[in-house]
């Protein structure tokens, strides 16, 4: 026994050293690894300097790229946006057809809402593609082919003048000059204008983007509620609870505010261009139907947008009329305008986006210079919900600053007590 007990197991060392190998092992594999990854970081950026390199040396080829693209997705994007101005009415008028009766009407209520506004919206442009656009076009072509004899008119009636006129002074004659010495007519030319219109429309409304953008914007509007649960459930898993529930907030007050300004300036134009039209055409203002869709379609640019169409429509008059049907054309206006603004615009779009002018008017000069027509229009509803952003980030602020401040009170009192 006492031999026994001396004699060492051979499995013992292996035992003793088999964590020891493992141990050296996974160092040895773990060494490994970190040495791929420094090979890997390094490749990375190797390939990433070189494609960097390669893009800034191509740099055309790649904004050729890109812009192709572009391109390639527009009419997805616009898909997205004519289902995003669709999205209220197509749900409202889903609402009405879930409450029917008849069975089939309900289940079906989805598909019948987005039926029901493509065909209204089908009507509409009929509407205007046959009865209004033809009036409008007439007009134009008229004003442009009589533009060279309205334009010797007001140069005739301005040189009948006194010569102690105030718009004799050398500023006007100067200006006067300037303009006479240009072949306005050239700028004027029907067929120039029809070139670049036709040009315009087929370079942004090819009949392959529209079909594209309308199979994207139904497809939207049919899955709308999948693709909102998809976008919540990443929002969720992104960002913190409370980020979640900001995002979730500020994401419906933006889209109410946006909804609520596109429809009711839409309908306002509508109503405001009708009323000017019906107005001028009892006045006998020549081009009426003209001029009351250009001061409806500006009339969708708050402030800014009424007054330059306003003064377009008084100097077309002025030259077309005379002075005393001008200024009858622009006090009738006026009062119409005034209406509008107090009356009508005030029940459509309600209170909530009741913005002081002067930052209407520097929203419209930011978006309009950076992004045209477009920028000009969406800038007032995009100033509103910065507005929200800023209102609501000062009122958070204020509110740490008095939580604060009674937290420091509450325990410079206890430590009075405690004293």
């Amino acid at each position: 026994m006492g031999d026994g007990d001396s004699e060492t197991d051979p499995n013992s060392s292996l035992g003793t050293n088999l964590p020891q190998k493992e141990k050296g092992e996974k160092e040895k594999m773990n060494e490994i690894r970190n040495h791929g990854k420094k090979w890997l970081y390094w490749f990375i950026l190797g390939v990433a300097i070189i494609a960097v390199y390669k893009a800034l040396d191509n740099f055309g080829d790649v904004m050729g790229t890109i812009q192709k693209f572009c391109n390639i997705i527009t009419p997805f994007f616009a898909g997205i946006f004519i289902s995003y101005l669709l999205y209220m009415p197509c749900r409202k008028i889903e609402g009405v057809y879930k409450k029917s009766n008849l069975q089939l009407v309900a289940k079906k209520s989805r598909s019948l809402s987005i039926l029901t506004v493509y065909l209204v919206i089908i009507i509409l442009l009929m509407i205007l593609i046959n009865f209004i656009l033809p009036v409008v076009f007439e007009s134009v072509v008229d004003l442009i082919n009589n533009i060279q004899n309205y334009y010797e008119i007001a140069i005739d009636n301005y040189n009948n003048l006194p010569e102690d006129d105030i718009l004799k002074s050398d500023m006007v004659n100067n200006a006067i000059g300037s303009i006479q010495s240009i072949d306005i007519k050239q700028y004027f030319q029907l067929d120039k204008i029809l070139a670049y219109v036709i040009s315009a429309i087929d370079a942004i409304t090819g009949i392959f983007s529209l079909l594209v953008a309308f199979i994207v914007s139904v497809y939207i509007l049919a899955e709308r509620t999948q693709i909102l649960n998809s976008l919540k459930r990443l929002a969720e898993a992104i960002f913190k609870e409370k980020t979640y529930k900001n995002l979730g907030k500020y994401f419906n007050n933006s889209n109410e505010i946006f909804f609520k300004f596109i429809a009711s300036q839409f309908l306002d134009a509508i109503i405001v261009g009708i009323l000017v039209t019906i107005a001028m055409t009892i006045m006998g203002i020549r081009y009426a139907p003209l001029l009351g869709f250009l001061i409806g379609l500006s009339n969708m640019i708050p402030c800014i947008g009424a007054i330059v169409a306003t003064v377009i429509a008084a100097i077309i008059t002025l030259i077309t009329g005379g002075l005393s049907q001008a200024i009858w054309m622009l006090i009738v206006v006026i009062i119409l305008q005034q209406m509008d603004a107090h009356i009508i615009n005030p029940k459509i779009i309600g209170q909530s986006l009741k913005i002081s002018p002067l930052l209407v008017i520097f929203a419209i000069m930011v978006g309009g210079a950076y992004f045209g027509i477009l920028g000009m229009f969406l800038s007032v509803p995009a100033i509103a919900v910065v507005r929200i952003l800023i209102e609501d980030y000062i009122d958070y602020k204020i509110a740490i600053k008095k939580a604060t401040k009674t937290l420091e009170e509450t325990e410079e009192i206890k430590g009075q007590i405690h004293l």
